[in-house]
């Protein structure tokens, strides 16, 4: 990385000691190429899953180790299955759909229909009582074809709004068959996902193992009291590596993948920022 603050010369390191001359968010700001002074890679998941190293860092040893494998280039048999599930599931669905206005539309027309029947067989009789009794029916008739062509239109409409009705009855069955079909692709995923996080950690723990033990190195430097005494064994030897204060799982994980950016140390578990490099085998700020 290449630093350039206003109070020094620009200069190339890997082990930036910045001594409270820089905001927490403003260190992250730079890594993320919102700052002019900072020149470096950008994040990768696993700094964007871990973030700074703090005292009260929120860390899931497991999920950031497996983020951590990844980065590494680790992959997990069940990636394919987790790929192709994840395309199906971005596959165009079918909307949502109400078919409360077209029901209305329907009994509508129907309505309608039923009313123009009506009309049409009292015109009827009529035109028939008065071709009986040698009236003139040719008003009568004029009144019953306008009757016929608008009940025929209407029937026309009530087949199409019954068609369209039945076509968004099976949309629907559609839209709950493809919802319920999401709801089983995404219950594979995440078993699948966990399956891969089980596997990815396995393949990791070791160096994950290792870099704990390797942390007791700086017992004494970080927590405690004035006199620097700690006030946890946070490395103690232990049967399982992820009952480990935050702080310890954090930097364990970023020693075992690759964060890309810079690790940002905002606790004082290394004396300088020079041995935090070393020991993480990368860049390092440490505010």
């Amino acid at each position: 990385m290449r630093l350039a603050l206003d109070d020094e010369p620009p200069r190339e390191t890997d082990a930036a000691e910045l001594g409270g001359r820089v905001d927490r968010s403003d260190v992250l700001a730079a890594i993320r190429g919102d700052r002019d002074w900072l020149d470096c890679p950008p994040p990768g998941p696993l700094f964007e899953h871990i973030g700074p190293v703090v005292p009260d860092v929120a860390v899931r040893p497991r999920t950031a180790l497996a983020v951590a494998a990844r980065t590494r280039g680790v992959e997990a048999p069940q990636d394919d299955d987790i790929r192709r599930l994840r395309a199906r599931l971005d596959e165009g669905g079918v909307q949502r759909v109400d078919t409360a206005p077209l029901r209305e539309r329907v009994a509508s027309t129907s309505d309608d229909v039923d009313r123009l029947r009506e009309r049409v067989a009292r015109l009827q009789g009529r035109v028939r009582a008065l071709r009986e009794g040698d009236g003139d029916p040719s008003d009568a008739e004029a009144e019953l074809s306008d009757a016929l062509s608008e009940l025929t239109e209407r029937e026309t409409a009530g087949v199409a709004a019954r068609q369209a009705l039945q076509r968004a009855r099976e949309e629907r069955r559609e839209f709950r068959n493809r919802r319920e079909e999401r709801r089983r692709l995404d219950d594979r995923i995440a078993n699948l996902e966990r399956a891969a996080r089980r596997h990815l950690v396995e393949r990791v723990e070791p160096e994950f193992r290792a870099a704990v033990a390797a942390l007791a190195e700086f017992d004494g430097i970080e927590g405690g009291d004035a006199s620097g005494t700690p006030d946890d064994a946070s490395t103690r030897d232990t049967a399982d590596p992820f009952d480990v204060p935050p702080v310890v799982a954090a930097l364990a994980v970023y020693r075992v993948g690759d964060p890309t950016a810079p690790v940002v140390l905002d606790c004082e578990r290394f004396p300088d920022a020079r041995t935090a490099a070393d020991w993480l085998d990368g860049s390092v700020i440490r505010l």
